[in-house]
């Protein structure tokens, strides 16, 4: 019996989880003005890593140990939510070297933040180049659309 089954394509076949240059430029942009648009827009179009790590569950009767994945959210003291995500592999693994990546698209990532209720997504948490995007861009990288320059400064062209 032939079976014509085939697995999907990844969407980063060639990723060797380095820095993204487009992502390291807006880092080296951040880094001169201390101001996250750059980073924000890079995101529309870059892949970065969210932190997966495993939870244990519940013992069962029978010994054996019942775990499952789950990304990582972080809880600020007022109340809300934000997903943990990563520039590159060596960015994660300095957070939490047990982590397991997941990459995904920028927009991905504040989509799946969204999803579960968080009003942020922190990229590189205590790394140099730590940047917290929230609500408002939060909800623009999700919806696709793209952060631009312009005389007035930066805004998002909605798709």
């Amino acid at each position: 019996m032939s079976h014509n089954r085939s697995l999907a394509e990844p969407a980063f076949p060639d990723d060797d989880g380095s820095l993204d240059d487009v992502l390291a430029t807006a880092f080296a942009e951040f880094a001169s003005h201390d101001e996250p648009a750059a980073i924000i827009g890079a995101l529309c179009s870059v892949r970065v890593f969210v932190a997966v790590i495993a939870l244990l569950g519940e013992i069962p009767s029978d010994g054996d140990k019942d775990s499952e994945m789950a990304a990582v959210f972080m809880t600020g003291a007022d109340g809300r939510k934000a997903l943990l995500a990563f520039s590159s592999l060596d960015s994660m693994k300095s957070w939490d070297p047990q982590a397991r990546p997941v990459p995904v698209y920028g927009y991905d990532a504040a989509r799946a933040a969204l999803d579960e209720g968080a009003t942020a997504l922190l990229l590189d948490l205590g790394g140099p180049h730590f940047v917290v995007v929230e609500t408002y861009d939060l909800e623009h990288l999700a919806a696709g659309d793209q952060l631009v320059n312009t005389e007035a400064g930066t805004a998002w062209v909605t798709s």
